[in-house]
């Protein structure tokens, strides 16, 4: 049967459930109990309804119609993915996109004659993967859009999907102390004293890295991500871990009874809710799901958590992990890019083989765990699709020619890496070649820009865009995220971004640089680096603010128009490279350091 027609079935078996349970739609939002980015199988319900795979994107079915809103990195993926099902694409941010609730409010609302309503104006949800937050605004929406109602304790997956993943069961790990640089004792007291400034006994913690850095441990059950599946309850004077006990081995029970840390299963978080004894509780709506949130008895602290902020911001042990994971990671990519170019010649590479490759390189290095990040390799057009990654029917052979854009990194027991290249493999056009040129520049304004501190990164972001913006240029994604140690690639609160993100940078946070231009059907350019953040001066106007470039890699010196550089830019670039040779060449045979020699000389 083909994907359609799986699509199709599935439809149809769950209107049959809605049918049952009266309802008139049923929402499908991409997130878990735990709000990640990324999810286990056992919960990627809005895949499987309908067929888009991308890591965010909300599907909506009704009774005679189904929608599938999502954002631009996804516009053309999700249309190639969609196609020949029910589903309509509906673009987040583009002007007449309407939203869920106005689309359901048009769908439920007439059948004829604009005087006859929907069977059922009634819709449903899944609390439990669902944030409060998200909930909460969406009741209001739908209430707005001619009354309609939500429902949120029915999970119809668990009547029509077959053979769905079980909850993943895998092991938990300790995360070294040496690595982590704080105790598990430690994070706990400092968490409690940020809960007393705001006036909380406790918290729920549910967010899945938070946990596993609070507790200095890791797992596997999400892709790319080190953590495992679990809360934590946390209240004046002990915490306790809800998880499946069969993922605690000998060491990591010790471990835990050590640190004054106990255990329940992980179906008891919402009992361990009712017995909780203290005054108040703070509750991050935006992170605890609304299943969750409504079996909370005591009052309510509505806080944002205070964990994301402590650990944005690393630890002296976590950086120089970062140092030692980022050489490793540099000498896995000069490793590739001194193969890459003389592959493509042979005619025999394409996207995806170049992504085992590289994969390969960086699994042979030491303290290598997996990959950060499903690789995208997108060659020429595919380069303009931002979130593209390949597949048997889309992997496309590489030819000595035209750009490919590589965003890659790896999960090293002592740092997390994030970086993108975009390799130009022989002859460019004149308009590869600028754009290049001011995606560079672009990254180049954010890399050196001195900024006081307490600025958040949405005032930051727009000196990246001006070198972009000015020539007509633009692109719809962030400038920077924040990295993890040894946790998710994608880490706040900190962000550069136009929407505006409140959190300041911090000296110790991490964040990527990495402006990009997509021209569809044509090619795309994105240069990535991790960066520090870090102390610059201090003046009588205060603190100042600088970024440390931590990621080491030559960047494609090739395609640079270097009369459209600064001497500002092109200073810089030669002093990083020179900085790439000197800490990557020691781990270097002869041959690699002659072609990182010749990759990283002066412009």
């Amino acid at each position: 049967m083909s994907q359609t027609n799986n699509i199709g079935q599935r439809l149809s078996d769950l209107r049959e459930v809605m049918r049952r349970e009266h309802l008139g739609a049923f929402i499908f939002p991409s997130t878990d109990p735990h709000h990640g980015e990324y999810v286990p199988d056992h919960w990627k319900g809005r895949e499987w309804i309908s067929g888009f795979n991308g890591s965010a994107g909300t599907a909506v079915v009704t009774m005679n119609s189904a929608a599938l809103w999502t954002d631009s990195r996804y516009f053309i993926a999700a249309e190639e993915q969609l196609a020949g099902t029910e589903f309509q694409l509906m673009k987040l941010n583009v002007e007449g996109t309407p939203t869920i609730a106005q689309w359901l409010g048009e769908q439920l609302e007439t059948t004829t004659n604009n005087t006859q309503r929907a069977e059922s104006t009634e819709v449903g949800i899944d609390g439990t993967v669902c944030s409060a937050s998200e909930v909460e605004r969406l009741i209001a929406e739908l209430r707005r859009e001619g009354g309609l109602t939500l429902r949120t304790n029915l999970d119809p997956l668990k009547q029509i999907w077959y053979g769905r993943p079980p909850i993943p069961e895998n092991p938990i790990e300790i995360h070294p102390l040496e690595m982590a640089g704080k105790s598990c004792r430690e994070k706990l007291a400092e968490i409690r004293s940020e809960l007393r400034k705001k006036h909380a006994d406790g918290m729920l913690v549910a967010s899945l890295d938070d946990i596993a850095w609070t507790l200095n441990l890791r797992g596997s059950d999400v892709h790319c991500n080190p953590v495992f599946v679990s809360y934590l309850l946390i209240d004046t004077k002990k915490a306790t871990l809800f998880v499946n006990r069969k993922k605690l081995t000998p060491a990591v029970i010790t471990y835990l009874q050590q640190e004054g840390v106990g255990v329940d299963d992980y179906e008891r978080v919402g009992q361990g809710l009712k017995d909780y004894f203290e005054y108040n509780i703070l509750v991050d709506a935006d992170e605890v799901n609304y299943s969750l949130y409504r079996k909370v008895e005591r009052p309510i602290v509505n806080e944002t958590s205070p964990i994301p902020f402590l650990k944005a911001v690393k630890t002296d042990a976590e950086i120089e992990g970062f140092h030692r994971a980022m050489i490793r990671d540099g000498v896995a990519m000069v490793k590739f890019l001194r193969w890459l170019k003389p592959a493509v010649e042979t005619g025999k590479e394409t996207e995806m083989s170049v992504d085992r490759k590289l994969t390969s390189l960086r699994a042979g290095q030491e303290r290598f765990r997996d990959v950060s990040f499903d690789t995208i390799a997108g060659y020429q057009e595919h380069g303009a699709i931002v979130h593209y990654e390949a597949t048997p029917e889309t992997d496309a052979a590489l030819r000595p020619e035209g750009l490919l854009l590589l965003d890659s990194g790896a999960q090293y027991q002592d740092g997390t890496t994030d970086i993108t290249r975009t390799i130009a493999l022989g002859p460019l056009t004149e308009e590869q070649r600028r754009v290049y040129t001011f995606v560079l520049k672009a990254h180049l304004q954010l890399q050196n820009l001195i900024f006081p501190a307490g600025a958040s990164g949405t005032q930051l972001d727009a000196v990246a865009r001006r070198e972009v913006w000015r020539e007509g240029l633009n692109y719809l994604h962030g400038t920077g995220h924040g990295v993890g140690s040894y946790l998710n690639v994608h880490e706040g609160p900190h962000q550069i971004r136009m929407q505006w993100v409140p959190a300041p940078l911090k000296p110790g946070m991490t964040v990527t640089d990495e402006p990009g231009v997509y021209l569809e059907g044509r090619f795309g350019v994105r240069i990535e680096n991790t960066l520090l953040v870090v102390k610059h001066s201090e003046t009588e106007f205060g603190q100042f603010l600088a970024f440390e470039p931590l990621t080491l890699c030559p960047i494609d010196k090739s395609p640079i128009v270097v009369k459209l550089l600064t001497e500002e830019e092109r200073l810089w670039l030669n002093d990083y490279h020179r900085m790439v040779y000197e800490k990557l060449s020691p781990y270097l045979d002869e041959e690699e350091r002659k072609w990182l020699e010749s990759q990283t000389s002066s412009i």
